[in-house]
């Protein structure tokens, strides 16, 4: 079994199935969503993908290096508990994992140069960290489907 995330996920025989993976969670965490804040996720969401088809599955693989670092504390703590649910690990640390994620897009963000998703990101950012809480089960399967493959 793989030892770091870096091993699990930035392999480049295994990369292409992790942003597929991410894909499809993002896609799911935000089909999930309902009320009123659901709505406007999925209005941002829809507008980003329309904005420029195909950003999802890239910004996914752009970042994927960044959220292997910023999980990898979390990970290296998990494995060293003997935890067997990576999901479960990470959402009783929901708090500083969130913002450890969080910590990548804001910078992300920050950088852009298109002011179309400066906006739409400063729009949804206020609801961010309740909403990367929610996904952390999910991620946390997806990492250990992966690493079992490893």
């Amino acid at each position: 079994m793989a030892d770091t995330l870096k091993e699990i996920l930035l392999d480049s025989s295994r990369r292409p199935a992790v942003v597929t993976d991410l894909q499809g969670l993002v896609d799911e965490e935000v089909s999930d969503k309902g009320g009123v804040s659901g709505a406007v996720v999925k209005t941002g969401f829809a507008a980003v993908k329309k904005i420029k088809p195909g950003i999802i599955p890239a910004a996914v693989d752009t970042l994927l290096d960044d959220f292997a670092g910023a999980l990898e504390p979390f990970y290296g703590a998990y494995k060293t508990s003997g935890g067997s649910d990576f999901g479960a690990y990470l959402t009783g640390r929901s708090d500083e994992a969130a913002d450890a994620l969080l910590s990548v897009t804001d910078a992300r963000a920050e950088k852009s140069s298109r002011d179309s998703i400066k906006g739409l990101y400063s729009k949804l950012r206020p609801n961010g960290k309740k909403n990367v809480a929610e996904a952390l089960p999910r991620l946390g399967q997806l990492i250990d489907k992966h690493a079992a493959a490893v």
